[in-house]
């Protein structure tokens, strides 16, 4: 069976972490800032693990 090609789009949104869990940038934080809270912005700036049920695919992507 063939090797599967990595994503490309999958390659430049997600990281892996060294515990095996995998990483993502937040969205809502490209455009039209100027009417959000300096409070969502800043916690927007952070990256967060993705969900267990789409764990699965993005692994098969990356």
């Amino acid at each position: 069976m063939p090797k599967l090609k990595t994503k490309s789009g999958s390659k430049k949104r997600f990281k892996k972490t060294c515990s095996g869990h995998i990483k993502k940038k937040c969205s809502f934080k490209n455009h039209l800032l100027t009417k959000k809270s300096k409070k969502r912005k800043r916690r927007l700036r952070n990256f967060f693990l993705v969900k267990k049920s789409d764990k699965k695919n993005i692994k098969k992507q990356i």
